[in-house]
């Protein structure tokens, strides 16, 4: 079995400063930070995040958690969460993994599986104890980079592996729910799925409520159940992390990035602005600047121009 250390020297060779690089396994993504950053928003998709070396937390609203080599982040629908490395240094840098879920593969190996799905609502973002099974396959996969021949072949089944672990352990009953369309995470997703296609556009509850199946009262229970936050707070983290990208990484005003992303207020943009980023738009733009290192974590060169809400942005 590969051990920890294994997986942390393989992120090294293929990220060799800090920053978030795409990997040519599809659903793959190397992070390297080599100090603490401050919280940064961004949307996480559905996927398994597995630290090398260093630690990080996570904040969905008041509920944050910590997490690092021995225990790993599974996120079972697309969130906008709040990240913040805390132990990283030029010697021992922040290393993880963001391995996106296989959710084909995962419906395969319910139907071969069988079981029946838990009636209860579960969390959509948790931290579980390390798992040697799974850190041998993620240090697998991630060695394949040095063999891209072999990825066509093998990381489909090592992806497929992965899942299977995650399928048979302690999340084993979110990951059901999350690949049943007819259970109330599987219907969570599909609302979130038509927020984030038209997170630009005058959110009508009817209508997501609708493309998920259920009542616009069951929605918001259900929903807020499984993000911490309602439909319209989750739209609104959308918009202005896109907001916030026109303005980094295309150089857009304050005001023409709002607009584009659905507000007619510049001053209600600028104040919902600084409630999530701390500071109003060009204070904001200015301390970005000057966190270089952050700035490529958040805004990869290889990946400004898919970074919407419609794409994952760091782990």
């Amino acid at each position: 079995m590969h051990h920890i250390t294994d997986l942390a020297a393989a992120i090294l060779r293929h990220v060799p400063e800090g920053g978030m690089v795409g990997t040519a396994v599809q659903r793959l993504t190397l992070i390297r930070a080599d100090q603490p950053s401050m919280p940064v928003p961004s949307v996480y998709e559905a996927s398994l995040c597995l630290i090398a070396q260093g630690s990080k937390q996570v904040s969905l609203g008041d509920h944050s958690v910590i997490y690092d080599a021995s225990r790993y982040l599974l996120v079972s629908v697309d969130l906008p969460l709040v990240g913040h490395v805390l132990e990283a240094s030029a010697d021992a840098p922040y290393l993880c993994c963001k391995i996106d879920l296989d959710l084909p593969a995962l419906a395969d190996l319910m139907i071969a599986e069988g079981q029946a799905i838990s009636g209860a609502d579960l969390p959509a973002m948790a931290v579980y104890p390390g798992d040697a099974d799974l850190i041998d396959a993620a240090c697998r996969l991630v060695k394949l980079l040095d063999r891209p021949a072999s990825i066509g072949a093998l990381a489909p089944l090592i992806e497929r592996e992965i899942v299977y672990r995650l399928l048979t352990g302690p999340h084993g009953a979110t990951l059901r729910r999350m690949a049943k369309g007819d259970s109330h995470l599987g219907q969570i997703r599909r609302a979130i799925a038509r927020i984030r296609a038209g997170f630009d556009q005058r959110l009508r509850i009817e209508e997501i409520a609708a493309a998920a199946g259920m009542s616009a009262s069951s929605l918001h229970a259900h929903f807020k159940a499984a993000t911490r936050m309602t439909p319209l707070e989750y739209q609104k983290q959308l918009r202005l992390q896109e907001a916030r990208r026109l303005m980094m990484a295309e150089g857009a005003s304050a005001g023409s990035a709002g607009f584009a992303v659905g507000y007619d207020s510049p001053s209600q943009f600028s104040r919902e602005y600084r409630r999530l980023f701390g500071a109003p738009p060009r204070q904001d733009m200015e301390r970005l600047q000057a966190e270089g290192e952050l700035v490529e974590a958040l805004y990869p060169a290889s990946t400004r121009s898919s970074n919407r809400p419609n794409a994952s942005v760091e782990a």
